[in-house]
């Protein structure tokens, strides 16, 4: 007699560090957001997005045409990062994104960070998906200025946080220890690049994979998690393969 034993059933715990200013971590969000929604035990999952700056020395305030500052960092022509941009923006499109590199500002994301961490504190996990969500879409489609105060108060304030709050936060240092937190843990992981997805500290993936990557993440993660106990006293009467038997 074999008895298949589904014990209580393990949240799996989704960790994602990203930057609002990496268009692959928006592209790497979207489409680990397509994957989630087909996997069927997506109730039992819960994603944390965590803070990573990939400049963090860019000045604090209003934003600088992205074009212009990578060429400058590069040390290469507008021409050459324009054409960069366009691959990108081919490729975000095809996930229903509509990147605008002719508008994007580049700026420090510290604060906006700080914002996504305030949203998960009032509102949890789903407010700070909607904040963070609404910061890449104002920064990569819209070419909204996150180095702006007000710019930021409006877009966070419409995804559901707060915007007194918001304004208050940005006032003091409201979030900046979970901000440095964040990314002391993605040292200590080895993180080099975002966007990095890791599932309870166990498995992880770099970069915005296909869509099959995160299928197979999920699934691998689900059958670590959630394994069949089979307790068998003794061989049954079976049908193997074609034959059975009788």
């Amino acid at each position: 007699m074999t008895i298949n034993v589904l014990p209580a059933v393990r949240t799996l715990n989704v960790e994602v560090w990203s930057d609002i200013a990496c268009p692959w971590c928006y592209i790497g969000k979207r489409r680990f957001a397509t994957v989630l929604a087909d996997f069927p035990h997506r109730e039992h999952v819960e994603v944390t997005w965590r803070a990573y700056e990939l400049s963090p020395s860019t000045p604090v305030g209003p934003g600088r045409p992205e074009i212009e500052m990578l060429a400058a960092l590069k040390g290469i022509p507008h021409d050459q990062v324009k054409r960069m941009f366009a691959q990108v923006t081919a490729v975000a499109a095809g996930e229903g994104l509509a990147y605008d590199f002719d508008r994007a500002l580049a700026v420090n994301t510290f604060a906006a960070h700080r914002l996504v961490h305030l949203a998960r504190t009032t509102g949890g996990a789903d407010l700070a998906e909607r904040t963070l969500e609404a910061l890449f879409s104002a920064h990569f489609e819209h070419g909204a200025d996150l180095g702006d105060d007000d710019t930021l108060v409006r877009i966070v304030s419409a995804a559901g946080v707060d915007a007194d709050e918001a304004r208050a936060a940005l006032g003091d240092d409201t979030g900046a220890d979970a901000v440095r937190a964040d990314e002391d843990e993605a040292r200590a992981l080895g993180v080099t690049g975002v966007p990095f997805f890791v599932v309870d500290r166990r498995i992880a993936v770099s970069g915005a994979q296909p869509a099959d990557v995160f299928a197979r993440l999920l699934e691998t993660a689900w059958r670590d998690a959630n394994p069949v106990q089979v307790l068998a006293t003794a061989d049954g009467a079976a049908c193997v393969d074609d034959a059975c038997a009788i």
